[in-house]
This record gives C-alpha cells, sequence and structure tokens, in this order.
C-alpha cells in the first residue's frame, strides 16, 4: 500500500510543488550516462520526475510505482507519452530488459518489509540484462536523520498555483529501530481540509544491505557518498554478473 502523500489524489496532486528541488536526481542521471544506459527501469517512479528527466534525454523508461494517485499525475506531465507507466510493483512488470535499475530519494527505505525488500531485489535482478546495475540509495542510521523531523524544523506555508495556501509539517511518531515511522500534515486554507500521511522507513546498516544484494547474485561494485547529503547517506551500485 502506498503511503497517503503518495496515494491520494489530492496530495499526490502538490507532492511537487512542496519539493521543487530535486537536485538529488543529478547524481542519478550522471550514473546513467556513466553506464551508458539505454533502457531504464525508475522503481517506485511516483510523479515521473526522475523517468521524464531519463527521457528528455532519449532514455527507453518504464516507470513503476503502487500509487495509482502519482502516476496519474505523472500523465499529467509535458512528454509523458514518452515513459511506459505501470501502477504496480516489480511482480507486476511485463517481459523486459534494462541496462539500470533505480530506486531514487526514499524509495529503498519505503519498503520497510523484509519479504517485499527481497522481492524487489530479486525482481530488479530478473529484469536486469547482464552487466547491468541496480542503483539506490539508503541513509546511514548513525546519522539520526529522524532528529530532523520535528514540526518546530518543517512547518512551511507553500503558495500553490491553482490551489491556494497549504500549510504543511512533519512529527516524529516513534523510532524503533531499524524502522522509525513519522506523519505529514497538510491543511489546505482554500477549504480547511485536513489531511495527514504515516510513513515508515527502514534504516538498514550498509553491511546488512550489502548481504541482501549478495545473496540475491549481485556484485557490489561501489558505495558512493551522496552529494546533496554527504556523510550521510549510502550510494549503492550493484551489477548483475
Amino acid at each position: 500500500m502506498a503511503d497517503e502523500c503518495f496515494g491520494h489524489p489530492r496530495l499526490a496532486a502538490i507532492y511537487d510543488p512542496l519539493d521543487p528541488d530535486r537536485s538529488d536526481l543529478d547524481a542519478y542521471l550522471r550514473i546513467a550516462e556513466e553506464f551508458t544506459a539505454r533502457r531504464v527501469l525508475d522503481i517506485g517512479c511516483g510523479t515521473g520526475v526522475f523517468a521524464l528527466l531519463l527521457a528528455d534525454r532519449g532514455v527507453e523508461v518504464v516507470g513503476v510505482d503502487p500509487a495509482l494517485a502519482s502516476i496519474d499525475v505523472a500523465w499529467t506531465k509535458p512528454g509523458s507519452e514518452r515513459v511506459r507507466w505501470i501502477c504496480g510493483d516489480v511482480t507486476d512488470l511485463p517481459s523486459l530488459q534494462v541496462d539500470l535499475a533505480t530506486m531514487t530519494a526514499n524509495v529503498a527505505q519505503a519498503i520497510a518489509d523484509p519479504q517485499t525488500w527481497q522481492k524487489t531485489l530479486r525482481g530488479a535482478y530478473e529484469v536486469l540484462r547482464p552487466g547491468g546495475h541496480l542503483v539506490f540509495e539508503t541513509r546511514d542510521p548513525t546519522g539520526r536523520a529522524w532528529e530532523a523531523w520535528t514540526r518546530e524544523l518543517s512547518h512551511r506555508v507553500t503558495e500553490i498555483p491553482g490551489v491556494g495556501s497549504v500549510e504543511s509539517w512533519v512529527q516524529l511518531i516513534e523510532v524503533s529501530l531499524p524502522l522509525v515511522t513519522f506523519r505529514w500534515t497538510y491543511v489546505f486554507a482554500a477549504d480547511g481540509q485536513v489531511l495527514t500521511s504515516d510513513s515508515t522507513l527502514r534504516f538498514r546498516e550498509r553491511e546488512e544491505v550489502e548481504r541482501d544484494l549478495v545473496a540475491h547474485g549481485y556484485v557490489v561494485e561501489d558505495v558512493r557518498d551522496a552529494p546533496d547529503r554527504p556523510g550521510r547517506e549510502f550510494v549503492f551500485l550493484a551489477r548483475r554478473p
């Protein structure tokens, strides 16, 4: 099940305006160029920001996400017809073979259930061509990122064209490592509606992720720093032999 911030139509529609800075995707674009990837599977594509950036560069892209509301938003964007959008997960993919599979931003951590995580690694492996790569990021638990997830540090009011003023903030609900649960609250000034979205992320240790990748047949080629969060994240580059 997708979190409400991705699955609720009203929240999916404001997801991009509330998070307009996607410079975190620059590193993934460079990796796609580094591997000369011509076919990419974007797992957890959300509203399609990364998939469309790739398509703009002539890459053949399949975007898959369990949140229909987010896929619907992706379809409204210019150039969306160049991407193959699938509502579901890696088990819902048609027969295909790609050079690169990605999980950007929080996607890998949002797959908190261990069985679903293993299924995702296996499904990505199956669609990669020999020599293809799986690339994703996950926060280093020692950075304790959740300590900044407070109303005081996150509260803001955003003016969104066609929507009006939206007040939003995040609050930490529970820390029971490796799981961290938090809640976003959204208040729409236009009609006073209040919507909330609860999310749980899994903070995996680097060694755990490497073991999981090797167990599914991957070769861990590199573990890099995230340029936008230096010292706080691991970026895994795993190859299918």
